[in-house]
């Protein structure tokens, strides 16, 4: 059976799409096994409970953006006791610390669209467009305890085109995202 995976997201889930359409393509062996968000009401939760997928929420005790130590611990234990082996991050905007990173050692994965350690944080499409670069992209990193600072595993480069718009620029990044996010798992599932 192939690797157990747990995603955290915050918003449409679209990333973690691109993980079950791998799945299902029979282009990656792996299994979701539990999706949790810091937001009841995010898509990512309803795109799992189609599938039939554990979801759960995450507490975060009242806080917009920290994401409090008894929070990680809650979490850590939650996708331990689903069997979970590799975390994936997908569009969780929440800084994962030491307590999570402890549970789980070089095992939680991030995608950010942008080729780091170019523009991170925060809408990084926006930054590169404001920046005035030729091109950006997407990168698929270890999580560690700074802001996209983990080892990187893939990236791949998407080009500015002349008269981009922050959608248009962030559409194809995302395209490239749904395509590296799937390979980098089979990569790190080795």
């Amino acid at each position: 059976m192939g690797m157990v995976l747990g995603v955290l997201g915050s918003g449409s889930g679209s990333n973690m799409q691109a993980i079950l359409d791998a799945i299902d393509a029979g282009e990656l062996d792996a299994r979701i096994a539990l999706v949790l968000s810091d937001k009841p009401d995010a898509f990512i939760l309803e795109r799992a409970k189609q599938r039939g997928i554990e979801t759960g929420v995450i507490d975060c005790r009242g806080y917009a953006t920290r994401f409090p130590d008894e929070a990680q611990h809650e979490t850590a234990e939650r996708l331990k006791a689903a069997g979970v082996e590799l975390v994936c991050l997908a569009g969780f905007l929440r800084l994962v610390k030491r307590p999570l990173l402890d549970a789980f050692p070089q095992r939680i994965l991030n995608i950010h669209p942008s080729l780091l350690p170019a523009f991170p944080g925060l809408e990084s499409w926006k930054q590169a467009l404001d920046a005035g670069v030729s091109e950006t992209g997407c990168t698929v990193h270890f999580v560690d305890e700074g802001m996209d600072t983990g080892p990187i595993i893939l990236q791949e480069q998407v080009p500015v085109m002349p008269g981009d718009s922050v959608e248009s620029l962030h559409a194809r990044i995302q395209v490239v995202e749904h395509r590296l996010y799937p390979e980098a798992i089979r990569i790190v599932g080795r």
